[in-house]
């Protein structure tokens, strides 16, 4: 180390992997993690390596600052918007009272379907279309954009069911 505190850089490779990596590897977290505890446990000079077995993994990571962008927007949206109610079908029902409100009616679990997902929503009425994460096509970011498509011509498919039923 060249006089750095090496958990201030630690700390920096934490924050690096969270904000200009992300979904990109979602490893890379764990490694930085990993590392910073590897120094924390054997101290100087052993647990050097460790940090610069990091630094080398996140300085070659595929990158994506997508995670990054979309807290930005959901930030965004809620100083605009403030605390929004949750859909009452995601609401927890432990109470008679409650399930008599109506909380948790219509929810659908997701286990119980083919592929674990069902079309359903789960942002309030006004936010229901805002899409926040819009995943890179790097590495796996791809592999989790091609899904988030897939899901949303699901529910898309589904939206336009219900608005011709409603028509009818």
């Amino acid at each position: 180390m060249a006089g750095e505190d090496p958990l201030y850089i630690a700390r920096r490779m934490v924050r690096f992997a969270s904000e200009d990596i992300g979904n990109a590897d979602p490893a890379a977290l764990q490694i930085a993690l990993n590392a910073m505890e590897a120094f924390r446990f054997l101290g100087q000079p052993e647990g050097e390596l460790a940090l610069a077995q990091a630094a080398v993994y996140l300085a070659t990571a595929p990158k994506s600052n997508s995670i990054y962008a979309a807290y930005d927007r959901v930030r965004a949206d809620i100083d605009k918007t403030g605390a929004l109610p949750v859909p009452m079908h995601i609401r927890n029902a432990p109470t008679k009272l409650m399930k008599d409100l109506g909380y948790g009616k219509g929810y659908q679990y997701a286990h119980d379907f083919q592929d674990a997902f069902i079309p359903q929503r789960y942002l309030p009425d006004n936010l229901k279309d805002r899409i926040y994460y819009t995943p890179s096509e790097r590495a796996y970011e791809k592999v989790v954009k091609e899904r988030l498509e897939k899901w949303r011509r699901l529910q898309k498919m589904v939206d336009n069911k219900e608005g011709k039923e409603e028509k009818k």
